[in-house]
């Protein structure tokens, strides 16, 4: 196994950890110390996939295991920040639907042997996601036009996910809704 795929291997692992703090640790000690736990697993996702295409590592199970990685580090902050009052539930369950259909998309498409690359409003979700998610759980005491900081940034995070998601979709119609014969 490469080295990428345990840095992979490592970011999962950290879920348990992080959400350990965040639950269950004393407060507020056990949010920072969450928050720099969460920091380095979501950094590791840059980590792993530079070095999986720079060492040539890249293989099956690391695309496999890298994305679900990233949905598990995610959605376990979701669901604790929702669990902690920090975050509606409606937000974290339109959030992970999300991550649920365009998993469901990208199945289909490899499926049809066709991979639905990354996009831009993919990436931005992401980066917004994990900032969004860093300050509500380290409670940053800011305010602009009334809303704390943590609520605009998961707005922003909650828009470029749905745009994200709509984006991937209307790229794959094809996949989607045309029959076999008339795809090109």
């Amino acid at each position: 196994m490469g080295l990428a795929n345990k840095i992979t291997i490592a970011r999962i692992l950290l879920v348990p950890i992080f959400m350990g703090f965040l639950l269950a640790a004393p407060q507020p000690i056990g949010s920072y110390i969450a928050a720099a736990i969460f920091t380095i697993a979501a950094i590791t996702d840059t980590v792993d996939g530079y070095i999986a295409r720079s060492q040539a590592q890249v293989t099956i199970f690391g695309k496999l295991l890298d994305p679900l990685a990233d949905k598990l580090l995610v959605s376990a902050a979701l669901i604790s920040l929702v669990q902690l009052g920090q975050l509606s539930a409606w937000v974290a369950v339109l959030i992970i639907a999300r991550e649920f259909a365009v998993t469901g998309l990208r199945l289909l498409a490899l499926a049809e042997n066709k991979v639905i690359p990354a996009s831009w409003w993919g990436r931005a979700k992401t980066v917004s996601q994990i900032i969004a998610i860093i300050i509500i759980m380290i409670g940053t005491p800011i305010y602009i036009f009334g809303k704390s900081l943590g609520w605009l940034l998961i707005s922003i995070a909650l828009i470029l996910t749905i745009l994200s998601g709509v984006d991937y979709f209307a790229k794959s119609w094809k996949i989607l809704y045309q029959p076999r014969e008339l795809r090109g």
